[in-house]
Parts: structure tokens; sequence; C-alpha cells
């Protein structure tokens, strides 16, 4: 007798493997303002694993760039007031991205 028991794992998602993906295509794509990161967030959603998991990996890479700014800026000028400026334009730059970064991570969330 043969047992035809088959067992089906769910895809457990990663937030980190999902930030790499977005952050990887993005910089892949960047030639295409909107679609560019609307592919990344699809793509990253669905590596994240959920909803959820898709829009904390979609937030996630635009907070590391903006305090590598931060302290790059500080430690290459040795000034604090430089590194806030860096760190805030990199943030309001990210803030202009990431509209379609996070409509994408919740369309590849649902699919995932």
């Amino acid at each position: 007798m043969t047992d035809n028991n088959i067992v089906i794992r769910e895809n457990q998602g990663s937030i980190i493997a999902g930030t790499f993906w977005m952050l990887i295509i993005s910089l892949l794509l960047f030639w295409l303002p909107a679609f560019g990161s609307l592919i990344a967030g699809i793509v990253g959603g669905k590596q994240a694993g959920g909803v959820i998991a898709g829009i904390m990996a979609a937030l996630l890479p635009g907070l590391m760039v903006a305090v590598a700014l931060f302290f790059a800026g500080t430690m290459l000028t040795t000034l604090p007031m430089i590194g806030a400026i860096l760190g805030g334009s990199g943030l309001l730059l990210y803030v202009i991205y990431v509209p379609p970064l996070l409509i994408g991570a919740l369309i590849g969330g649902l699919l995932a």
C-alpha cells in the first residue's frame, strides 16, 4: 500500500528578503519613474509574504537610507546640521518615491 498524502508547505516570506528585492529592482529600474517602483513593490511584497510584511518591507529602506545619509553627511562634513539637511532631503526624495512602491507592495502582498 502506498500513502498518497501530499504535504504542501506555504511559502513563509521574509521582510528582509522583500526589502532586498525592492531595493535591487528599484535600482535596476530607476529609469521607469513610476512603473519601476511599482514592479519592485509587487515583487518585494510577494517575497515578504503578506500585505503588512510588504508594507514594512517598503518603508524600511527609506528609513535606512535617511539614517545613513544623516550619519554619512555628519561624518564627511563634521557638521551635524549638514547631515540633518542631507538626511531630510533623502527622506523627502523617498516620500516622493514611496507611493507606487506601497501600492506595489499591497498588490504583491495580496498575491502572496
